[in-house]
């Protein structure tokens, strides 16, 4: 299955540069929506159907470094791009903090830019990915009973199956069996394996 093209937003009050952003970016074969201001932007966009976000940084209304902190607070892991023509180092600093993805001042040089968009959208895909990788992951977990999530809590966490037979009162035929059905179901390949599945899951447990 194909998946579709990111689409790059653009947001700056000035018409000419939206066009001209726009422009360039299609030029290379990139999907691109331009906005006047963040108000315009929330009203028509969803902020999670973008790849990443070329804002400007001084903006009517709500300013781009003030919407970059919106995104945060939200948990919106969107990589933004600032452009500015009003730029001191101060505000790039500040910028960088709050984890802007990169900061360019105009006139934006087109190659520079579209190397930081191409990186960005990079970045997403894997960000994406990623987190594809561990909803898949958390759904796997849930298909476990109750008995065999603990006795994989206790495997990773270093314990020895006699040792988990005497913590939780089953014989030791039972704990294999049950690690068995886990390694299985969760299609690890090794304790190894099992080990990085737990990590990535938050499975609590001290390994001996």
């Amino acid at each position: 299955m194909n998946t579709p093209q990111p689409t790059v937003a653009v947001i700056d009050d000035d018409p000419e540069v939206r066009e001209s952003l726009q422009g360039l970016l299609q030029s290379v074969g990139l999907r691109v929506q331009a906005f006047g201001a963040v108000q315009e932007f929330l009203a028509e966009a969803e902020p999670g159907h973008f790849g990443c976000l070329v804002l400007d940084v001084r903006l009517p209304g709500r300013s781009g470094l003030d919407f970059l902190d919106d995104l945060t607070k939200a948990n919106i892991q969107l990589p933004v791009i600032f452009i500015s023509g009003h730029a001191d180092v101060p505000m790039s600093v500040r910028a960088m903090k709050a984890g802007a993805f990169e900061f360019l001042t105009k006139p934006v040089r087109h190659q520079d830019l579209l190397d930081a968009i191409q990186r960005a959208l990079e970045w997403d895909r894997v960000r994406r990915n990623d987190e594809q990788t561990d909803a898949g992951l958390r759904a796997t977990f849930d298909t476990l009973t109750a008995r065999e999530r603990e006795i994989m809590t206790l495997v990773v966490a270093g314990r020895l199956n006699k040792q988990i037979a005497a913590q939780i009162g089953i014989t030791e035929a039972t704990v294999k069996l049950h690690r068995g059905h886990v390694m299985r179901k969760m299609r690890a390949l090794s304790l190894p394996d099992l080990v990085r599945m737990a990590d990535k899951l938050g499975l609590t447990g001290t390994r001996s």
